[in-house]
């Protein structure tokens, strides 16, 4: 009897343990590199070496349609001064920093009109040792953690702006892309959901 209880509490442990596995994998981690499409739109979060021509002149940010465009990529950081450690499950609540893949730019906000809907502007600003607290931003969520499965708003620190598209467009030279702005409310318009990336585990293993 007492070996029948002992194997059937080592079966609990292997499946309690499969099941934390699987659903850990599920997270938006430290470090990981993913793709942040607007749920209403279904554009991808995006940037490229293009300056905005009025506001701060500082990298633009837009929203593009192309699933597939490599510079729709960021990587997960630490908020400004801090490290995130890699593998490490995002928290509800926390604050992190979207580094652009591509250009190495910080998704950042601060207090110039956007350009088409004049909201808040949004830009890239920084680098590898640049960046400034304005490329804080708390992931506002529903559970405790950041699943890639669920929406999630990113609110700007500094100023407590959402991440947000109306789906203005701009013309020439980056034609067909949408504008992103910071909004003051929480809105439809400020949803987003992890996509395409290379998601790390704990034990930096991609997943």
């Amino acid at each position: 009897m007492s070996c029948v209880r002992y194997m059937l509490a080592v079966w609990v442990c292997v499946i309690s343990l499969f099941h934390q596995s699987k659903c850990t994998s599920n997270y938006v981690t430290c470090s990981s590199v993913l793709k942040l499409q607007h749920v209403r739109t279904g554009h991808r979060l995006h940037s490229h070496e293009v300056n905005y021509g009025s506001g701060s002149g500082q990298q633009s940010v837009t929203g593009t349609s192309h699933a597939d465009d490599v510079n729709s990529y960021w990587t997960i950081k630490g908020l400004h001064g801090e490290k995130c450690t890699r593998g490490d499950p995002v928290k509800c609540g926390n604050v992190i920093r979207l580094q652009h893949l591509q250009t190495r730019k910080y998704l950042h906000s601060h207090y110039f009109q956007s350009p088409l809907s004049h909201n808040q502007e949004v830009s890239a600003f920084g680098g590898e040792d640049g960046g400034d607290s304005g490329d804080n931003w708390r992931v506002v969520c529903d559970y405790e953690y950041w699943n890639r499965d669920s929406s999630v708003r990113l609110q700007h620190v500094d100023t407590g702006m959402y991440l947000h598209s109306t789906g203005h467009q701009y013309g020439r030279p980056i034609a067909g892309q949408k504008e992103i702005s910071g909004y003051k409310y929480a809105t439809d318009d400020n949803l987003w959901k992890a996509m395409e990336g290379v998601y790390l585990k704990a034990d930096a293993k991609a997943v």
